[in-house]
């Protein structure tokens, strides 16, 4: 194995982790938490098109999480690559189980994009931008898009 492609799978499992602690810190409901792996001049996109500075995403989602029930995401990876050295991009797809349910709520399905750096020896999201998969006209496409998650969700309810 190359040093290039060693390093690249390395940049690969650290921004796959980076996802997961992202979500992970969302379904906990933990603003500081999913804020710290922002790099400070990152930009959330929300589901709605707000755009939050990385700086403001805590004070952003802190009365978010204190005022409204969050239904919690369940993803699926598409696909992580390294087009330079220190960057990375992950594409992916999402669910989300709403507050007290045990199942998808498709209305909700959307596709995220992750855009990570390498900075000060950790890597930092920089964009993260979750948009509808609402699939116009293709409703095959929600049904698809909802069966796949719900397999991703049968699987992590047996494994606890």
């Amino acid at each position: 194995m190359s040093a290039t492609t060693a390093r690249n799978d390395a940049a690969e499992a650290a921004v796959r982790a980076l996802y997961e602690d992202l979500l992970g810190a969302w379904n906990r409901r933990d603003a500081p938490a999913y804020a710290a792996l922002f790099a400070p001049d990152g930009v959330l996109i929300g589901f709605d098109g707000s755009q939050v500075p990385g700086a403001e995403v805590e004070a952003h989602l802190t009365p978010i999480f204190a005022d409204h029930p969050t239904a919690s995401y369940v993803w699926q990876v598409r696909e992580v690559r390294v087009p330079a050295e220190g960057v990375a991009l992950l594409r992916a797809i999402v669910g989300m189980v709403p507050p007290g349910g045990t199942d998808l709520n498709p209305a909700a399905n959307a596709v995220q994009s992750l855009v990570a750096e390498h900075r000060s020896g950790a890597w930092r999201v920089v964009l993260f931008h979750n948009t509808p998969a609402q699939h116009h006209g293709h409703p095959e496409r929600v049904e698809q898009h909802t069966d796949e998650l719900r397999r991703v969700l049968r699987r992590s309810t047996t494994d606890r």
